[in-house]
């Protein structure tokens, strides 16, 4: 059965961290690219940041540049996102999705995702 989940996610107030995890169960992470996303209320989706071995990276959005920190654990099948001096912006739920050899960005202009997550929620408030 193949499955990505994503975990980590709580409330944090303004300048705390967070680090996401998004494990995959039947299939191997290290042939895809990992892309994250997020969505806030109201908004769109958008992507955050992108992993891949097959054309480096990571790659992030512009805002989270210098805060966040993808990275991968291929002997986990887990990839991580580190978010550091979080801020209220970052409110949102935060979903990963994989997909299979494809140039990271594709996170960015689409499609992307063979699989995705069911979410995890991020709240940076005061």
């Amino acid at each position: 059965q193949v499955d990505v989940v994503e975990s980590g996610g709580g409330s944090v107030q303004p300048g705390g961290s967070l680090t996401l995890l998004c494990a995959a169960s039947g299939f191997r992470l290290d042939y895809y690219a990992i892309g994250w996303f997020r969505q806030a209320p109201g908004k769109e989706r958008e992507g955050v940041s992108c992993i891949s071995s097959s054309d480096g990276g990571p790659y992030y959005l512009d805002s989270v540049k210098g805060r966040f920190t993808a990275s991968r654990d291929n002997a986990k099948n887990t990839v991580y996102l580190q978010m550091n001096s979080l801020k209220p912006e970052d409110t949102a739920v935060y979903y990963c999705a994989a997909s299979f050899r494809l140039e990271c960005s594709r996170v960015w202009v689409g499609p992307f995702g063979d699989y995705w997550g069911q979410g995890t929620q991020v709240t940076v408030s005061s």
